[in-house]
């Protein structure tokens, strides 16, 4: 019975390894093949976390140990938190820096605000941007 089990929890390790892999190869080749930032961004962020989760998910199967749980899930967790932050991070300075395809996007959401963000730079130099923010400019 415990061959069984055993060649089970082998089977599904390797399975989870070769998600995993696949998984992180594709993350690779979207990076070196996508036209431009955003979607090398969505390439390097969707996959690879999946791919990183299903590796831990293949460790954790393969050391058959509650006690090494808390730690591949606290690496986990840790991808899920700063990934999403450091692609937004990248996305934004790509989008000030023009390092973007307008040509390529379904709808540009941040031109606006750019836009506006710019022309109250451009605005009066001696303005504190209190007009713009809603304050009353006589208190």
């Amino acid at each position: 019975m415990s061959t069984t089990v055993d060649n089970l929890v082998d089977v599904l390790t390797g399975v989870c390894l070769l998600v995993g892999a696949l998984m992180s190869l594709a993350a690779a080749i979207g990076l070196l093949r996508f036209p431009d930032l955003m979607s090398r961004m969505h390439a390097a962020t969707k996959p690879q976390v999946l791919g990183l989760a299903m590796l831990l998910a293949a460790i954790g199967l393969q050391l058959r140990s509650w006690a090494v749980l808390p730690v591949l899930l606290v690496a986990w967790i840790f991808q899920l938190l700063t990934v999403p932050v450091s692609a937004h991070m990248v996305g934004r300075a790509g989008y000030r820096t023009k390092h973007r395809r307008p040509d390529l996007l379904s709808a540009d959401e941040l031109n606006a605000v750019v836009a506006a963000a710019a022309q109250d730079l451009a605005g009066d130099p001696d303005d504190d941007g209190a007009a713009s923010r809603g304050a009353d400019p006589g208190v």
